[in-house]
């Protein structure tokens, strides 16, 4: 992943709504969720809804996938471990075990 990727997947999430929509979309992955669900379930109106579900999917968070008149929409799991992996990419100077909840930042 690149600089200007992770600065679009991290500026997407930078929003109370879409953080809500990525992390209940990682909650029920990897079977995802149509908008009807999501909407209900986070009181949110369809055209927010698809705003919010549009930036996800442009920063390579979230894919659609249409089911007969239905789209669902699920995490993007390798997208998301590419963030992750670029964020903790020589993670306390190359000694990753450093990094874990037992490490030294946790003690």
């Amino acid at each position: 992943m690149e600089n200007k990727e992770a600065v679009n997947a991290l500026a997407a999430l930078a929003q109370e709504s879409r953080l809500a929509v990525f992390r209940l979309l990682v909650h029920n992955a990897p079977e995802g969720l149509t908008p009807g669900v999501i909407g209900e379930q986070l009181d949110l109106p369809a055209p927010t809804l698809s705003f919010h579900l549009k930036t996800l999917a442009q920063a390579g968070l979230v894919t659609a996938v249409q089911e007969g008149r239905y789209v669902r929409y699920r995490a993007e799991m390798p997208g998301i471990n590419a963030l992750i992996a670029f964020l903790t990419d020589d993670c306390c100077g190359g000694n990753p075990q450093l990094c874990s909840p037992k490490g030294k930042f946790h003690e």
